[in-house]
C-alpha cells in the first residue's frame, strides 16, 4: 500500500509541477510594442472605444498583440465610465492631467505625445 501511495503522490507533484509551467507564463505577452504599451499604462493613459468602430480597430492592429497591455475601456459594455470621461467620439485617448486625443492616432503620434518611446522588441 505504501508503495501505491508513493507512485500516486509522485504522479500528483509530476502534474502540478507540469501544470505550474503551463499556467505560469499566461502572463507574459509577447507583442513588439509590449515597452510602449507599458509606458502608455504606467503613465495611465487610456483608450476609450468601441468594438465595431473601424478606427478603433486600427488602432488596437497597429499594436498587435501588445493592445492588451494598454489600458481600454469598451464603451457599449461601460457607457457610465465613458460618460464621466467625457467621451464624445471613438477612439479617444485620455491622459490623467485630461487631455484627449480623439479620433485614430497612430502610434507615431502617441509616442510623441505621450513621451514614451516607440521600440520595437524582438521577442
Amino acid at each position: 500500500m505504501n508503495k501505491n501511495f508513493a507512485i500516486f503522490a509522485g504522479f500528483f507533484v509530476i502534474l502540478g509541477v507540469v501544470a505550474f509551467l503551463i499556467f505560469s507564463n499566461t502572463g507574459t505577452t509577447y507583442g513588439k510594442y509590449d515597452v510602449f504599451a507599458q509606458c502608455l499604462a504606467s503613465k495611465g493613459i487610456t483608450m476609450y472605444g468601441a468594438n465595431w468602430c473601424s478606427h478603433c480597430q486600427n488602432e488596437k492592429k497597429a499594436f498587435g498583440n501588445s493592445f492588451k497591455l494598454v489600458p481600454y475601456v469598451e464603451c457599449p459594455e461601460d457607457p457610465k465610465k465613458c460618460l464621466a470621461a467625457g467621451i464624445t467620439g471613438y477612439p479617444t485617448w485620455v491622459f490623467p492631467d485630461g487631455r484627449k486625443l480623439e479620433g485614430e492616432q497612430g502610434l507615431e503620434k502617441l509616442s510623441q505625445e505621450s513621451g514614451c518611446q516607440l521600440q520595437i522588441t524582438n521577442n
